[in-house]
């Protein structure tokens, strides 16, 4: 399955979103910080990133920014994970580059949705027979 990098600083959240991926086949990274979880990314290149809004060195919107305006990890999605759950916090979030956002506490079938969709989005197509070899007559 896909490697997922959880940027948390709560321990019960952090624990919690490792356990579902783990439990859904996936690898989980953790990392505590915005600037470990950076670094994380730039090295790991995870598939998808879930961060949290709300971390204690820089917030999630500023770390997705950065992550977003970089070459190596703007391709790479991000869901926001936030106990915001006003609809203009969305839409902050969405401007901050985030591709998905689920409001805590989390859900476990809301989680594996959002993580679902963006991971086969970000899935290139599969070869068929007529991308191989053409139009079959």
């Amino acid at each position: 399955m896909a490697k997922i990098l959880i940027i948390e600083d709560n321990p019960a959240n952090m624990k919690l979103a490792s356990f579902l991926l783990r439990n859904a086949g996936h690898t989980a990274l953790c990392a505590v910080d915005a600037e470990t979880g950076l670094t994380l990314a730039r090295d790991s290149q995870p598939e998808l990133i879930l961060m949290d809004i709300q971390l204690p060195d820089m917030d999630g919107l500023a770390a997705t920014a950065l992550l977003k305006q970089n070459p190596g990890t703007a391709s790479i999605p991000v869901i926001a994970l936030t106990a915001m759950a006003m609809k203009d916090d969305q839409e902050k979030t969405r401007i901050a580059g985030c591709d998905a956002y689920i409001a805590k506490p989390l859900r476990y079938m809301e989680l594996y949705a959002a993580i679902d969709a963006l991971l086969l989005k970000r899935k290139p197509p599969a070869a068929s027979e007529e991308n191989l070899f053409g139009q079959i007559p």
